[in-house]
């Protein structure tokens, strides 16, 4: 039995939406299914414009009494949200591998632990936030600068990490004493509803915070109304490059201010005095967790020419420890990414790539599944150069000199996180320096987050950062005020 008082497998449940504190269901909804199985979950109640601006003006009437509150209540609420999350564990991990086909190690062994983690880390940080009193150039002049919330935070979350994602959408917003709308999206409503009951269970009061989700085909309607209504006063995004564009095109026309976390083409760059094994182990993690579907994946292993034969012997014998062939093949959470990931192997076989590893004919049991493949030979007239997968692949290229590997480093749109090996801190710091990129990690994959560490990208991975004082700054707005004595 859930705590929303259904049973796991009643697929004629609905998903409520949350809005001023209440279940709402509305007149629309969409199904919810079992990406590893092809079941039916459960419905999602989906939002019409009705509902989204029903949940804007929620936050906005709830706004005024939440942004007076002291630091020190906003804080014995996150400690307690933290602890209901981890009470409650088991419960929402099995939402999230249910709808996202995640596994218990990504749900349960990263996603949960992340996101108690970032509620008790920004418990500590809500009561450290402080104005200023400069210096006034002119005699008998005072000035205060205030720090202030903004009001309305619209926050958009994706699948892939929903409750380390989900929860960062809202939890700096509200801890900075702005009121939230957070829309979820149509792939797991369950598990997006599971951050708003924590945050209720915790005492969080009603209208703070909103949750909604949608028919896709109902999403620019819906997303622009809210975008567009007076009360919102900043958005953040965290999803693909294309769609944020848009976001961004849309806040941009209402002088809205943005933060965006958006795609990644990562660079593991492995130079010849590297731990071959270190190196291996730690790029086939990064290039096939969670199926590749993390916008810090590993996309592209740039190594030395130098131990190029050594390191992929290295990583043929680390995926197949890791993701074994003879047990399930990895699940991705929509088709069409196993598709769009084999036509971008099958395009590059085509123009003279080989794969190093795995099986692009392999028949798997669903068309959700597929198992990890290295492409070697790529080029940069094939689209597997350029474009991110966001799925079970990733290319291996071969270069000469440090020189080479950070120019291949750099030549793609996107700059979000990367990777150095080698046993040359000097040397990795060297690196690192010039990677373009958001996050550089020596000797450790790419995919790494943590709430005491800034996050966010670079050139088309976005701009603004989440976590730590940081990600409290973004929602906070400056005012100055001076006086004459």
């Amino acid at each position: 039995m859930a705590v929303d008082g259904s049973q796991n497998g009643d697929s004629g449940y609905i998903i409520p939406l949350q809005i001023n504190g209440s279940d709402v269901r509305g007149e629309k909804t969409y199904d919810c299914f079992n990406p590893g199985t092809g079941e039916l979950l459960w419905k999602g109640a989906a939002a019409t414009k009705k509902e989204a601006i029903a949940a804007v003006e929620a936050a906005e009437a709830a706004f005024p009494s939440w942004s007076k509150t002291k630091p020190s209540l906003r804080r014995d609420i996150f400690i307690k949200a933290s602890d209901i999350l981890a009470s409650r564990a088991d419960e929402l991990s099995e939402y999230m591998d249910l709808e996202t086909g995640s596994l218990h190690s990504t749900s349960r062994g990263r996603n949960i632990p992340s996101a108690v983690e970032q509620l008790r880390d920004i418990a500590g940080r809500i009561i450290t936030t402080n104005g200023s009193i400069p210096v006034c150039g002119q005699e008998g002049r005072t000035a205060v600068i205030y720090k202030e919330p903004y009001g309305v935070i619209f926050g958009i979350a994706p699948w892939n990490a929903p409750y380390i994602l989900g929860f960062r959408a809202v939890t700096y917003a509200l801890a900075a004493g702005n009121t939230c709308v957070l829309k979820g999206s149509e792939l797991c409503p369950r598990t997006f509803w599971a951050i708003w009951s924590v945050f209720k269970e915790a005492g969080l009061p009603d209208g703070c915070l909103n949750v909604i989700g949608h028919h896709p085909q109902d999403g620019p309607e819906v997303t622009t109304a809210i975008i567009e209504h007076p009360a919102v006063k900043k958005i953040n995004y965290t999803g693909s490059t294309a769609v944020g564009s848009i976001i961004a095109q849309t806040a941009a026309k209402h002088l809205k201010p943005i933060i965006l976390e958006l795609g990644g083409k990562a660079p593991a760059l492995v130079l010849e005095d590297a731990d071959i094994e270190n190196a291996a182990r730690q790029c086939a993690i990064g290039a096939f967790n969670h199926s590749g579907q993390i916008c810090m994946s590993t996309e592209r292993i740039i190594v030395h020419s130098s131990i190029a034969t050594s390191f992929a012997t290295a990583l043929k014998k680390s995926i197949e420890q890791i993701y074994p062939s003879d047990g399930p093949a990895p699940v991705l959470i929509a088709s069409a990414g196993v598709q769009n990931n084999k036509k971008l192997v099958s395009e590059a076989l085509s123009k003279g790539a080989k794969v190093l590893a795995g099986d692009l004919d392999a028949k798997e049991a669903s068309e959700h599944r597929m198992r990890p493949i290295v492409v070697q030979g790529v080029t940069k007239d094939m689209d597997i150069y350029h474009q991110e997968s966001f799925g079970p692949t990733v290319s291996l290229i071969t270069v000469d000199s440090e020189e080479e590997a950070l120019d291949l480093a750099n030549d793609t749109e996107y700059g979000l996180s990367a990777s150095v090996f080698t046993k040359d801190l000097a040397a990795g710091l060297r690196v690192a320096k010039q990677i373009e990129s958001g996050a550089v990690h020596i000797n450790n994959m790419t995919v790494h987050d943590e709430p005491n560490l800034p996050h966010g990208g670079v050139k088309k991975s976005g701009y603004g950062r989440f976590n730590a004082s940081y990600g409290l700054e973004e929602f906070l707005k400056t005012k100055t005020v001076t006086w004459s004595d």
